[in-house]
């Protein structure tokens, strides 16, 4: 049996993944080539174009904030992008306490989480508009991203899996597995305190659990979220998984 998650190695990206593959917890399996999560694709190459069109990919999230989007845009044509621009808005608050060095790691951490709690609360509207583009009839497959395809992604990632009934631990392995696969940590600490830019490029459970916490905190329990937030009624919820599970 070929390994989990099923990546699609390319010249100008890493971390790009499909999300297929997974089982449910009512038997089932996510279905392979309709939903990929990737780092971002300005980069590509005309051979990685013709790989990602080949998988079959005609709808591409940017979840990037509009300053990264116009730094760096995205290289693949013969797509539709759909710009679901999600702000990191971390800047300010990084550098200050990034100031105080290794004494601010746990405040820089703290701030890591709440960036997910923010994703799940402040910036749902993007997620559901991004179910909205997964729940369209005989579409093509879609792709996601951000910058590196961790944060915003890997939450963006971790409610597609749960809408789908994948359990809480194979959720975490999947946003874990950007550590193996993500290229472009290195290029992101150029010029950053040690200490900032060893958190900021790392995936760790804390950051998602404040997610998934903030989920239940507002919600009850995450079903909750998922219908009460994201619209994913009963009626829906099932006919996301008629479309992506096997």
């Amino acid at each position: 049996m070929n390994p989990l998650p099923r990546t699609i190695v390319l010249e100008g990206a890493s971390n790009v993944r499909d999300l297929g593959g997974y089982a449910t917890q009512d038997g089932g399996t996510v279905k392979f080539g309709r939903v990929f999560r990737a780092a971002r694709l300005s980069a590509l190459t005309a051979r990685d174009g013709v790989t990602l069109r080949a998988a079959g990919i005609g709808r591409v999230v940017d979840l990037r904030g509009p300053g990264e989007q116009e730094a760096a845009p995205t290289r693949l044509a013969g797509v539709v992008i759909h710009d679901l621009s999600i702000d990191p808005s971390l800047g300010p608050a990084m550098k200050d306490l990034a100031a105080r060095g290794e004494a601010a790691r746990a405040d820089i951490m703290a701030l890591m989480a709440d960036a997910y709690a923010s994703y799940a609360l402040v910036w749902h509207h993007r997620y559901a508009s991004m179910f909205d583009l997964l729940l369209e009839n005989e579409a093509p497959a879609l792709l996601f991203h951000c910058t590196a395809g961790k944060d915003r992604t890997g939450f963006g990632a971790a409610l597609v899996l749960a809408a789908l009934g994948v359990d809480r631990a194979t959720i975490e392995a999947d946003y874990l597995a950007t550590a193996a696969l993500w290229r472009g940590a290195a290029a992101i600490r150029e010029g950053m305190a040690p200490v900032a830019g060893e958190i900021l490029t790392s995936v760790h459970p804390m950051f998602l659990n404040a997610g998934f916490e903030a989920m239940q905190a507002a919600h009850g329990s995450v079903e909750g979220y998922l219908e009460e937030r994201l619209g994913l009624t009963p009626s829906r919820r099932a006919a996301l998984r008629a479309a992506l599970v096997e």
